[in-house]
């Protein structure tokens, strides 16, 4: 926060008591005084105990000090008077009253969760960003993940409420409304054991949203950003994590980017393009030339790693019933889904067609 917000209170107070009153900042500089003389002087020796104080005013070596509302445990600004006397100890009071206002409205125009709202959204110049997190005591270079929370829409309205209560930490974490159904958390994240935390947030979110034995949020989790400015491709990540998570992972509530595989892949080509992948594939016949029992053939067979014999006792059938079904697939589409190439090219089919379907294409 400039010191200039600061300084505009304490000369306005200048006449109106018979005291020296400034604000000294987390590192015990003098940032702004009634006394011009003593801005940039540094008292370090003051940080612990004022700290300590939990808020209270304190009296030390001839100074009377009161710290500012702050988020964390640590203040951020703290308002003094030359003398420890009772007169002093009112005029601090007085003055943390006057410039706790002052330093809401600053906030409310540069309020940290709208600097990492405005990098998320991209409108921010990468130039500003390091600046303005040292304004807003934001560190730029620690590791963050990025969950966005997507509910139906006219979901629940205190969804974002439930979600600051669960992470109250407004110093380190940020929760945001973005658009009409997505809260986004971004969560810091420990330097080690990051991918555990990110499991035990996820988990802690699924089960608290959770209403009854449904649930009714998809998570999507962006991969790790280690400085600010990666945050908004974290959030793109876990934006579309939800989107390929409807396609090809309808079960799942909890989608993370980095697990997507080759959906991720199909779901950013040219609808085009896959069109013609599947004319392609499919030139004896097309992919809805299959029934029913045979595509659920086919999925059972992918499920269990192209085994014959583990995937005929999967579907109660006799070994020789599920060779006959296969070699009826390959006659079908010229496919051998035995053959290792055969099923990968068939399996990525199945994802095109399911990919085309959701988008309304008839393919």
């Amino acid at each position: 926060m400039s010191g200039r917000i600061f300084q505009n209170v304490v000369l306005q107070m200048k006449d109106a008591v018979d005291r020296v009153v400034g604000v000294i900042d987390a590192e015990g500089t003098v940032i702004s005084c009634s006394d011009l003389g003593l801005i940039g002087k540094k008292w370090p020796e003051y940080l612990e105990p004022i700290n300590r104080a939990e808020g209270s005013v304190i009296a030390m070596d001839g100074r009377t000090f009161h710290a500012l509302a702050s988020w964390g445990s640590h203040f951020d600004y703290a308002v003094f008077t030359l003398g420890d006397d009772d007169v002093s100890h009112t005029v601090c009071s007085m003055a943390s009253v006057a410039l706790n206002g002052a330093k809401s409205y600053y906030e409310e125009k540069h309020d940290r969760a709208s600097f990492i709202k405005n990098i998320i959204s991209d409108n921010i110049m990468l130039s500003d960003i390091y600046m303005r997190a040292k304004e807003l005591h934001v560190a730029p270079e620690v590791p963050r993940s990025v969950f966005v929370i997507r509910q139906p829409a006219g979901g629940d309205a205190g969804l974002m409420d439930l979600v600051q209560g669960l992470f109250p930490d407004r110093q380190n974490d940020f929760i945001l409304n973005v658009g009409d159904s997505d809260v986004a958390l971004i969560h810091q994240l420990p330097e080690t054991g990051g991918e555990r935390e990110i499991s035990r947030v996820a988990g802690l979110l699924e089960d608290t949203l959770r209403v009854g034995s449904e649930n009714h949020v998809v998570i999507g989790i962006g991969t790790v950003s280690y400085h600010l400015r990666d945050l908004a491709k974290s959030y793109k990540e876990a934006r579309i994590a939800i989107e390929v998570g409807k396609v090809f992972d309808t079960e799942k509530y909890v989608i993370n980017y980095e697990s997507l595989g080759i959906g991720r892949l199909i779901y950013q080509l040219p609808t085009t393009l896959c069109e013609m992948f599947l004319v392609e594939v499919f030139k004896k016949n097309p992919i809805d030339s299959l029934d029913q029992e045979t595509l659920f053939t086919i999925h059972k067979f992918f499920e269990n790693n192209l085994n014959v014999s583990e995937t005929a006792r999967k579907l109660f059938v006799h070994r020789n019933t599920l060779v006959y079904r296969l070699e009826k697939i390959k006659k079908l589409t010229g496919l051998d889904l035995r053959e290792f190439d055969d099923a990968i090219t068939f399996k990525v089919a199945l994802m095109v067609k399911k990919y085309l379907t959701s988008r309304g294409i008839d393919a």
